[in-house]
C-alpha cells in the first residue's frame, strides 16, 4: 500500500487492491491542520472527499479516534553484537533518555529468542535499569520472528498506535521457519503502527544477513518507518537515540485521528480500487481502511 501526496489539495492515494470492503467502509487517518501543525479538532463530512477509481464516494459521518502511543524496543543481544555490548547499552540509554515522558515503553531481547526484558512502563528509571541488565547471548538474534511477535502484540492493543524500534544485526535468520516473513507482513498489515529498523553489519554475518536486510527494508517501507544500515558499532550507538526523536512527532499525529465512514458506489463490492482521500488543506497521513 503506497501513500503519496497531491497538490494543490493534500490527497492520500492508496493502491488498495486486495483490501476487502463491503458497501460501507471506514477510513482512519491523521488530519493535521497546517496553520497550527496540530491534529484537527473538528471535521465534518462535507469537508472530506473520497474517491474510488475516480468515482466520488458519499461520506456518511466522521468521528474522532483517540489513541495512546506505545513503544516496543527490540534488541539483538546475540553474537552479532560481539564485544560491543557497552556501546549497545550506551546507545540504548541515549534512546530511553530521549523518549517522551508519558510514552509507555517495553523492551524485548531477540536472542536466543524473543524475550521480555522490561514490561511496559512510563518509568524511565526502570527502563534504564533494564538496559543495565541486558546480557549477551551466544546465539544469533531472531530478527524476523521478533518483528512478527511485536506486530502480533500490537494487534491486541486496539486503542494504541504502536512504534516498534528494532536494534538488530545481520547475524541470524539463516533458516527461517516457513511462513515467518508472511507473519510479519500480516502482523502489521493495515494496523496503526510504524516500524523503524537500525541494522548493524554484525560480527558474525555468516549466520544470515540478507533476510534481515530484505525484511527490514520491506516492513519499514510498508509502515512508513525509517531504515538504516550501519557498518560500524560507533555509528550504531550514536544513531539509536535519533530513533526516539521522531516519537514525539508521531504522538502528535496519532493521539487524535479521524474515522470517516463512506458509502461505495452502487453495486461496488470486493477489493478496493485506486482510492484517495482529501480534506481541504489538511495534511493527511497514517491512512488505513477498517
Amino acid at each position: 500500500m503506497r501513500i503519496r501526496s497531491l497538490v494543490p489539495l493534500v490527497v492520500v492515494c492508496l493502491c488498495a487492491a486486495g483490501v476487502q470492503a463491503q458497501q460501507q467502509l471506514n477510513v482512519i487517518a491523521t488530519m493535521m491542520d497546517p496553520s497550527t501543525n496540530a491534529p484537527s479538532e473538528t471535521l465534518i463530512p462535507e469537508e472530506v472527499r473520497l474517491t474510488e477509481d475516480g468515482v466520488q464516494l458519499k461520506v456518511l459521518k466522521t468521528a474522532p479516534v483517540d489513541r495512546v502511543v506505545k513503544v516496543q524496543l527490540l534488541i539483538d543481544n546475540g553474537v552479532g553484537i560481539g564485544p560491543n555490548l557497552s556501546q549497545l547499552r550506551s546507545g540504548l540509554r541515549g534512546l530511553v533518555e530521549k523518549l517522551p515522558a508519558d510514552v509507555e515503553t517495553s523492551i524485548y531481547t531477540t536472542a536466543p529468542q524473543g524475550r521480555l526484558l522490561q514490561r511496559a512502563t512510563k518509568n524511565r528509571e526502570d527502563l534504564l535499569k533494564a538496559v543495565d541488565r541486558l546480557a549477551p547471548d551466544s546465539s544469533p538474534g531472531r530478527f524476523t520472528e521478533s518483528l512478527a511477535e511485536a506486530g502480533e502484540r500490537a494487534a491486541k492493543d486496539k486503542d494504541a498506535f504502536t512504534v516498534v524500534i528494532m536494534a538488530g544485526t545481520i547475524s541470524g535468520d539463516a533458516n527461517l521457519p516457513d511462513g515467518t516473513i508472511q507473519r510479519v507482513v500480516l502482523a502489521f498489515a493495515n494496523r496503526p503502527s510504524v516500524v523503524h529498523v537500525l541494522l548493524y553489519a554484525g560480527e558474525r554475518a555468516a549466520f544470515g544477513g540478507q533476510a534481515q536486510i530484505d525484511v527490514g527494508e520491506m516492513i519499514t517501507k510498508n509502515t512508513g518507518g525509517r531504515y538504516e544500515y550501519i557498518n560500524t558499532m560507533n555509528r550504531y550507538a550514536t544513531m539509536l537515540p535519533e530513533f526516539s526523536e521522531g516519537i514525539a512527532k508521531q504522538m502528535i499525529g496519532s493521539k487524535r485521528q479521524w474515522r470517516v465512514t463512506a458509502q461505495r458506489a452502487e453495486g461496488k463490492t470486493g477489493p478496493l480500487g485506486k482510492f484517495s482521500i482529501a480534506a481541504g488543506a489538511r495534511v493527511i497521513s497514517n491512512v488505513r481502511i477498517e
